[in-house]
């Protein structure tokens, strides 16, 4: 598969810089009729864009979504062909990275870009940049919408972490996005959300960066999604998420903390489910310390996992870096860039989510809706 794409069954390609001239995604394996999401889509850009507040970068991008083809523009439902969408880039100021046609910033992808390709796009790191999650967070939104068509299926995910700030407990059964959305930062836990924009405020004000973790839930995901060895559920979601700009860590279920557990105290006993047909969806665990996978494969508990994303690599303090030839040089940074990534990851997270499940879904049953629904 091209470096650019994801996905075996619901293909998605990106494409644009974050500069460039506009910044999108192509979708092929769409099932065809389903009605056109435009304000599920808009609803997720609006909390990925930028310009946010304080604790968001000051790029002021309306990310208005255009739709291009695979979109009937009489019934406004999918065709089953190639769906084409992007955003423009508004409020691109190139200008903020002339120095750096021959600086390397400590810790962004310039260095690693020009040794792979010998060239690279200067002005905001082109690919490298977060803008280019605007495809993949459009693309997930369709295929989360197919997902709630077809099973039901919700996604949630919130700020668990900023710094050494965390969330107090928090029920994966009942999290919604009105809760997490209520606060700036993304937390659902209204004291947590005042100290963590604390910790982003001040780390601002200092002329720095922090990191944390994202949590998600995947809710009515029916079991035996994914395959044995190579294409496992859980794989494929790390892969995902470890592709998003700044992660740097994914954790199911118990994650680490399971290598300190013993397997009495980890494993996940099976119990009769009287709310559910008699079948193997008759079947669910008393706990859910696998975070519903086990095997590589989906056993219809709710999934749950983690995403650590490491402090913005941008900050505006003097810093040791190199020039193009090799000799030492100083660089600090100027512009407009975000203090914090993770209020903005949420949406890209649970993109990320639906678009593996989504690709799951469509391996086991098919392309149509009505057959999604059949699972």
């Amino acid at each position: 598969m091209p470096g650019n794409a994801f996905g075996e069954r619901f293909v998605v390609t990106t494409f644009g810089e974050s500069h460039g001239g506009a910044v999108g995604v192509v979708v092929d394996g769409c099932p065809a009729g389903l009605p056109f999401p435009h304000d599920r889509i808009a609803a997720q850009l609006a909390r990925r864009r930028p310009g946010q507040g304080r604790l968001s970068s000051a790029r002021a991008e309306p990310d208005a979504i255009e739709v291009a083809s695979g979109v009937d523009p009489d019934s406004g439902r999918t065709l089953g062909t190639p769906i084409s969408m992007w955003v423009r880039n508004r409020d691109a100021k190139s200008h903020h990275y002339q120095e750096l046609r021959d600086l390397y910033r400590p810790s962004h992808a310039d260095y690693t870009y020009d040794a792979r390709y010998g060239l690279r796009f200067v002005a905001g790191g082109g690919r490298a940049s977060a803008r280019e999650t605007v495809g993949r967070v459009a693309a997930g939104a369709l295929a989360e919408d197919i997902l709630s068509h077809a099973h039901g299926i919700e996604i949630v995910a919130w700020v668990d972490q900023v710094e050494d700030v965390q969330c107090s407990a928090v029920d994966p059964a009942t999290i919604d996005r009105a809760q997490v959305d209520a606060a700036a930062v993304r937390c659902p836990d209204p004291t947590t959300a005042t100290a963590m924009t604390e910790a982003i405020e001040r780390a601002r004000s200092e002329r720095d960066t922090v990191g944390g973790v994202l949590r998600c839930v995947v809710r009515g995901v029916p079991p035996g999604l994914g395959e044995p060895v190579f294409g496992k559920l859980s794989a494929d979601l790390a892969a995902a998420m470890m592709s998003l700009p700044a992660s740097r860590g994914f954790e199911l279920g118990e994650g680490f903390a399971a290598a300190r557990m013993r397997g009495s105290a980890h494993n996940d006993a099976f119990i009769p489910d009287p709310e559910r047909q008699a079948s193997t969806d008759g079947i669910r665990t008393r706990t859910n310390r696998s975070g519903g996978i086990q095997g590589g494969l989906s056993n219809g508990e709710t999934i749950r996992f983690a995403v650590a994303f490491k402090p913005v690599a941008t900050i505006f303090q003097p810093q040791d870096t190199v020039d193009r030839q090799g000799n030492a040089a100083s660089y600090t940074a100027r512009g407009r860039h975000d203090p914090c990534v993770l209020p903005r990851a949420v949406p890209m997270v649970e993109a990320m989510a639906a678009l593996v499940v989504c690709d799951h879904l469509m391996r086991r049953l098919g392309a149509r809706v009505e057959e999604l629904s059949s699972c």
